[in-house]
């Protein structure tokens, strides 16, 4: 079962990474339970020496992630959070960062509330405009920081116009592909340095753990990672290694569906007497559509955001679906329903969710994998 160095996309999904268990042939990549591993004798082992560097299960996680996002390696992490502050190691005191202005909040919170503390400055900026973006660069200035789409208020960055000006300013562009996928879009193939996923969300897609990974293009960056994964002990277990690893494997069909169902959940709250505004970049009225055209080629992904214009009429929603879950994180099969200004951004204070746009009306949906008429069934009724 080699992979071919010409398999496509969906097949580097399914196998790579992984060969059949040599001492077994089992299919699946076993889960590789253990602290230690035994030495034949002083020095000589076979590749393996303890758990927090090296694991066979993670491993074949990490060579699927490199495989499936165009990358050198990747390496997995703890959590999401956890590849965000593996990316920012590479920093030191003095340095700038550059960073979309409307980030995950734990993202916001990790910056502003820790890494400042070790002499880090950021500058939040619509990354979308890049007019604006260049003219937050300093000298001091090391890495690009972006989101695409952001969450929750579904901005795009180019990304080839991003590596192009980052790499003018001799920095760095890391990009959060969590919302995209790889299927939907590869930032190292439009010139970024480092893409981080939550593997949390969609590339686990079941909502039974939680990890994180980085995949870089580059050598130096590969080999500091490596160190860092070491060093600092953040890992993936292998056990979630495993779960992520069996997501992998259906991910580009369902992406597909994901992509479906959150065209079709947006087209119907357009049409909603109701609804003050969607957030979607596969609308035709979203103002970078033509861009997500061009970069997410594949679907637009399973992501929307909606405005009640207020926070009453958002309650009312969310408190009235049934079948659409009322819950943190995104990206598993089951429909979720949140409230961003309380919820996944509730660490933003409130004069910077409203410089961005991010308002106490929205809801953000996570759309399933379910049949499209239940869940518009259940958006019918909790609109009223």
């Amino acid at each position: 079962m080699k992979l071919r160095p010409t398999a496509r996309f969906s097949t580097k999904c399914l196998h790579a990474g992984q060969e059949p268990d040599p001492s077994t042939g089992a299919i699946v990549t076993p889960i590789y339970q253990t602290s230690t591993y035994v030495q034949e004798a002083l020095g000589k082992h076979k590749g393996y020496e303890y758990a927090r560097t090296q694991n066979p299960t993670r491993a074949a996680l990490e060579g699927n992630i490199a495989a499936i996002e165009s990358a050198q390696a990747a390496f997995a992490f703890a959590s999401g959070m956890a590849a965000i502050g593996a990316v920012t190691s590479i920093l030191k005191a003095g340095d700038h960062v550059v960073v979309s202005d409307n980030v995950y909040g734990g993202t916001f919170r990790l910056f502003e509330l820790i890494l400042t503390r070790y002499q880090l400055s950021f500058t939040y900026v619509d990354t979308g405009d890049l007019a604006a973006t260049d003219k937050a660069f300093t000298p001091a200035t090391k890495l690009l920081y972006v989101e695409t789409p952001s969450n929750p208020v579904m901005r795009l960055t180019d990304l080839a116009e991003a590596a192009a000006l980052a790499h003018r300013h001799k920095a760095k562009l890391a990009v959060d592909n969590t919302f995209a996928s790889p299927v939907l879009q590869r930032p190292i193939e439009s010139g970024a340095d480092l893409v981080l996923h939550s593997t949390t969300k969609y590339l686990n897609g079941h909502s039974d753990s939680v990890g994180g990974v980085v995949a870089a293009a580059h050598d130096e960056d590969v080999e500091w990672l490596r160190f860092v994964q070491n060093a600092a002990g953040a890992i993936l277990g292998p056990m979630d290694a495993w779960l992520v690893l069996r997501g992998t494997k259906t991910l580009p069909i369902r992406m597909a569906q994901h992509s479906a169902n959150g065209l079709a959940l947006a087209e119907f709250l357009h049409a909603h007497p109701r609804v003050a505004r969607v957030l979607y970049p596969g609308l035709p009225d979203h103002p970078q559509h033509a861009l997500a055209r061009r970069q997410m080629p594949n679907g637009f992904g399973g992501m929307l955001t909606f405005d009640m214009g207020s926070f009453e009429a958002a309650r009312r929603v969310l408190n009235r679906c049934r079948l659409m879950a009322l819950a943190e994180s995104l990206g598993g099969v089951e429909t979720l329903i949140s409230h961003p200004a309380s919820m996944t951004h509730a660490s933003v204070p409130a004069e910077r969710r409203a410089a961005i746009g991010l308002t106490d009306g929205m809801v953000r949906i996570s759309a399933g994998i379910e049949d499209i008429e239940d869940l518009r069934e259940d958006l019918g009724q909790a609109l009223g």
